[in-house]
């Protein structure tokens, strides 16, 4: 596996790369993987000739009151793990490589990046935006793989690229889930045992509300039903059932459907989806 902390060899590498008719597929990650990033890597190797890892815990989508400091970083594990599934290209840059002019750029990512988790996230999808530009930027990849479970930041993305005609095709992974059915996520990792064992409910209660939708009941009452039976468990940011195209709200015309939710357990913050098609509203 070809190892890069700075921009210049790995664009010299990634550009022969390009005269030998390679493909390039990128996956964006903050480190800390798990099986859920090994599903990326596997639709990158699908799509593309050789895929690039990038490990970037990227300071500007983290407010000053959030777990940027105590974000896992367990680099020597995920080369270890990256080696093992044959991953071609590792890029692991310092803050000055991927923001030589500071990070102060400012990506106006419109109305979507005001409203579910950037209610109470107010700059995060800008700064998603900022460093994804960015590593398109560096990386040039014909394909970037990113998960549905970050279902709001994968539409942000879509609309980055279509926005900025940027040539590289965006690729959606299924959510992965533990057995019991809850997202893999880094921020797993601090949950309590007790709270570990109380995490899948959110899930079963997604699950629950597509169900009740589907048997006829009305949205409204499927979304105030949900929120109380969540708010026995966690704290409920938000849940919401909206137009799965572009989480506006549902239309006699919407067919596909989301529900999707933010909510914590303690200090905990945890994210979930499901998206359906419904033959009429």
């Amino acid at each position: 596996m070809h190892i890069f902390e700075q921009i210049g060899p790995l664009e010299e590498y990634l550009n022969s790369c390009r005269e030998d008719g390679r493909s390039i597929a990128l996956v964006p990650t903050m480190g800390g993987l798990h099986e859920g990033h090994l599903k990326l890597i596997d639709k990158a190797k699908e799509c593309s000739d050789m895929v690039v890892a990038s490990v970037f815990v990227n300071p500007t989508q983290f407010a000053e009151n959030e777990d940027f400091e105590a974000y896992p970083k367990t680099l020597l594990e995920d080369k270890i793990l990256l080696e093992a599934i044959k991953v071609d290209t590792m890029f692991v840059p310092l803050d000055n490589e991927v923001y030589p002019d500071g990070s102060s750029q400012d990506y106006d990512v419109g109305e979507m990046g005001k409203i579910l988790c950037g209610i109470s996230r107010p700059i995060h999808f800008n700064g998603v935006a900022q460093v994804v530009a960015r590593l398109f930027d560096i990386v040039k990849p014909d394909y970037a793989v990113f998960g549905e479970k970050d279902y709001q930041q994968l539409l942000i993305i879509n609309s980055l690229v279509e926005r900025q005609g940027i040539k590289t095709t965006i690729v959606s992974v299924p959510t992965v889930r533990e057995s019991d059915g809850l997202a893999m996520s880094t921020r797993n990792n601090y949950l309590s045992s007790e709270d570990r064992a109380n995490a899948p409910l959110f899930y079963q209660q997604l699950v629950a509300t597509k169900a009740s939708i589907q048997n006829g009941t009305d949205i409204p009452s499927a979304t105030e039903q949900a929120e109380d039976a969540l708010g026995a468990v966690f704290d409920v940011e938000y849940i919401e059932v909206l137009n799965a195209n572009n989480l506006t709200q549902i239309t006699t015309s919407s067919s596909k459907i989301i529900i999707i939710s933010a909510v914590r357990l303690r200090e905990t913050r945890l994210i979930d989806n499901i998206v359906f098609r419904r033959s009429h509203v």
